[in-house]
């Protein structure tokens, strides 16, 4: 007779490695999280922290100008995370990771805008077509007027 699946969750936080990689997984995200709240600006935009070894905190980023920028403020840095979380920390490595830039998504410019004739049409339409679908057609129509006076 076989056995029942396993709950995923027992899986993760007890049996083999798994424990361990789920632990270092939050510690390198929550890492991260804290890295680009202390070094903000753009700087904080293009890097990663990648990993925690032996003391050392490595911190992965796009470029070598940027990895320049990073190296003039490791010092503070590691000095606010001995302090802060980590007090086992020695040192951190910046290494240059250009794939980094390639993985962030791009952000994207909203192109959800109605041209002032298919308001007309909008609002058109919304006068002969009674109840809620008519106050909505309506109310979509002004909204595109008042989005192209801002």
């Amino acid at each position: 007779m076989k056995k029942p699946p396993q709950d995923l969750s027992n899986l993760v936080h007890v049996s083999g490695r798994l424990p361990e990689l789920a632990e270092k997984a939050e510690l390198l995200n929550s890492l991260n999280q804290y890295v680009k709240q202390t070094l903000t600006g753009y700087v904080a935009e293009q890097l990663k922290v990648a990993n925690l070894r032996q003391g050392v905190l490595v911190i992965e980023t796009t470029s070598a100008a940027w990895a320049a920028r990073i190296n003039f403020q490791k010092q503070k840095l590691l000095q606010q995370l001995q302090v802060d979380t980590l007090p086992m920390l020695t040192a951190i490595e910046v290494k240059v990771n250009p794939g980094l830039a390639l993985a962030r998504p791009k952000p994207t410019t909203n192109q959800n805008a109605i041209s002032s004739t298919a308001a007309q049409h909008i609002e058109a339409l919304a006068e002969h077509v009674d109840g809620t679908l008519g106050e909505k057609l309506k109310r979509l129509a002004a909204l595109a007027s008042r989005n192209r006076q801002s």
